[in-house]
């Protein structure tokens, strides 16, 4: 990892959702924003701190069995349905939209996520799946203890406004953002009406991600589900809503350095 450099060129780079990698199973749904498992292309492999933004569908009864994680900070925002978390730290529970969660793989972790939460509270099975975007960013410093973290954030906060969900950065410790163990990386959500705006964060590295409905975006134009813009040494715009719309923002004071 290396800090930002104020030599950095400024620049607004619009990456339309099909032009994402796809991958397609019988029970998953799972499009990629940046080069995940067999899909590699060395020129898209992270933005600043941003490694992983995977935008998945589970069909019900199914999902990620047990499987292992190290040295990565990994949070995932639930848009519809519920997804059941376990992992070998010995935390299990539901997340569903609202609910931030965050896992510190650290020194290596295992874990599974699954559409079954009936299993947990003992209720009738259903058959709607979970939609949910799962977000890796690398830690300030490998070979911590394991951990985990969850926050629910109030629909009522996110509603024409950019909460902050998920936070290394010093300006965000007392607030109700649940901790990264980066301090040059944030996140944050918003839920909008038609005509209604935020503005983007200014930082080194920005990444704009459009979970679902409609924006524009001063500057780019429109944007929709699944369309994401990676911004360097910008930022500010205002983002106003043409549909209903569900954003996800990164604000990255730092960059992988690769190779």
């Amino acid at each position: 990892m290396s800090a930002a450099r104020a030599s950095l060129t400024p620049s607004v780079d619009v990456r339309r959702a099909g032009d994402r990698f796809w991958t397609r199973l019988g029970w998953l749904d799972s499009k990629h924003s940046f080069s995940f498992s067999r899909h590699y292309d060395p020129q898209n492999t992270h933005h600043g701190l941003l490694l992983v933004n995977n935008d998945d569908i589970v069909h019900a009864g199914t999902g990620f069995e047990t499987h292992p994680h190290e040295d990565m900070e990994i949070v995932t925002w639930v848009l519809a349905g519920s997804l059941v978390h376990q992992d070998s730290t010995g935390h299990s529970g539901i997340i569903y939209p609202g609910l931030a969660q965050r896992m510190s793989a650290g020194t290596g972790i295992l874990h599974s996520e699954k559409n079954d939460s009936w299993r947990l509270d003992h209720t009738t099975p259903h058959h709607d799946p979970v939609h949910f975007v799962q977000m890796w960013v690398v830690p300030d410093e490998d070979g911590v203890t394991p951990g985990y973290e969850q926050q629910e954030i109030p629909d009522e906060q996110l509603r024409a406004n950019l909460v902050a969900v998920a936070s290394g950065m010093d300006k965000h410790a007392d607030g109700a953002a649940i901790r990264i163990r980066n301090r040059h990386a944030a996140l944050y959500a918003a839920r909008l009406a038609p005509g209604e705006t935020v503005q983007c964060p200014q930082a080194p590295f920005v990444h704009l991600f459009v979970a679902r409905g409609k924006i524009s975006l001063e500057g780019s134009g429109e944007l929709s589900t699944g369309d994401a813009v990676r911004m360097t040494a910008t930022g500010g715009q205002q983002i106003t809503a043409v549909e209903d719309a569900e954003i996800l923002i990164w604000e990255m004071h730092a960059a992988v350095r690769m190779g």
